[in-house]
């Protein structure tokens, strides 16, 4: 990765402008945290002394207006941590220990953790626009289109979700499951029966189970040729449990959306018992905390997927360093009903020949597309850094 361009000789930076977005849904998304009434985006916008600017994204999805709550956190904290200076290499590394006290004092390492890589991923747009490279360049990487899969899909509305992103060029999906008393696994079942030649299979659980009734999900889904099974188990569950777990099934175990430290990363890395290892650059890391991890994935025989969904922002940025990064991970696309995705980013929810499009243009690529999504423009705040 290139070193980023915030040095004394670079040009101050001079103001941070959060956009805040809102799709209010007519139908609500049941999800295992509770129903999602609306689908938020936090896009951070940071300009430098000459006019050159990079943008981020926070995550918002939960809790029922966490967005309000973050926009305000960002909006009071970042700018004097910005105009402080001396963010190195890894500007989420260096907010995150300027947030630390504030972090412990609040109880509320999440938040701070998401307005820092929201802001790191801002800096290395900026950062590689000024070099006039991709962020996929700038990662260290070779311009490349990325696989991805379809996410998000509901066991209750699994038949239409399908049938539209099959259209858009998708062949591998994603089904929540944890639902009601039978887990969502018959659905599991009609929707593996239902795919096509070349088409594929994982289910996400969402942290719904405890050992015992994962081992037991778990082996009834045992027959199934699922890619993965993504937290089968809560993120702070004991290793031996995952262990327990892995030994037991055939099946991959996915996780790392919920690890909040580079130790923790480093320790599932090392065991082997999740082998799949999702990391999302607007809950944990940015690009620079991100990019480390999924590099140590890779030189460990891990497969790095990256978890995202929210806004444009954070699936373009997420793109950038799967192609940066390598090897034979998927991007994660949303199905659900969320306009902020397309209307946001540099894509118009489909595929191109079975693979998602990374611009090879400076940063990442693109400017979001904020008049055209002024119909869900809550509001902006802007704050001289």
């Amino acid at each position: 990765m290139q070193s980023l361009d915030l040095t004394r000789s670079a040009p101050p930076l001079r103001r941070l402008t959060i956009h805040h977005f809102r799709q209010h849904l007519e139908r609500p998304i049941t999800t295992i945290m509770g129903p999602v009434t609306c689908r938020p985006a936090l896009l951070l916008r940071i300009e430098d002394a000459e006019g050159a600017a990079g943008w981020g994204e926070v995550w918002c999805n939960f809790p029922p207006d966490g967005d309000l709550h973050r926009k305000r956190i960002a909006a009071n904290i970042l700018p004097a941590a910005l105009s402080a200076g001396g963010l190195g290499a890894s500007p989420f590394a260096a907010l995150a220990t300027r947030f630390r006290s504030l972090a412990l004092q609040a109880g509320e390492p999440g938040p701070m953790a998401q307005v820092a890589a929201a802001a790191d991923i801002a800096l290395c747009d900026l950062a590689a626009r000024r070099r006039g490279v991709s962020l996929t360049r700038f990662l260290g990487g070779l311009p490349r289109d990325v696989p991805a899969y379809a996410s998000g899909i509901s066991p209750d509305i699994w038949e239409p979700q399908v049938a539209r992103m099959r259209a858009r060029g998708f062949k591998d999906f994603k089904l929540r499951i944890g639902f009601g008393p039978d887990d969502s696994l018959p659905v599991a079942r009609r929707l593996h029966a239902a795919l096509e030649a070349g088409e594929s299979l994982r289910v996400d659980a969402n942290q719904a189970w405890d050992i015992d009734r994962a081992l037991h999900r778990v082996a009834d889904l045992e027959d199934l040729p699922l890619d993965w099974i993504e937290e089968p188990l809560p993120a702070n569950a004991p290793l031996a449990d995952w262990r327990r777990l892995a030994e037991a099934t055939r099946i991959p175990l996915a996780a790392g959306e919920n690890l909040r430290d580079r130790a923790d990363f480093a320790e599932v890395i090392a065991r082997g018992d999740i082998s799949v290892v999702q990391p999302d650059v607007c809950k944990w890391g940015g690009l620079t905390g991100v990019v480390e991890i999924a590099r140590a994935a890779r030189e460990a025989g891990r497969r790095y997927c990256p978890h995202f969904l929210g806004g444009g922002v954070g699936l373009m940025a997420s793109a950038h360093v799967l192609a940066a990064v390598g090897g034979a991970g998927l991007l994660e696309v949303d199905s659900s009903d969320n306009l902020l995705n397309s209307a946001l980013s540099a894509h118009d929810g489909g595929l191109s020949q079975g693979r998602f499009v990374v611009p090879d243009r400076p940063g990442l690529g693109y400017d979001p597309d904020i008049g055209g999504a002024a119909d869900m423009l809550e509001d902006t705040v802007e704050r001289v850094i």
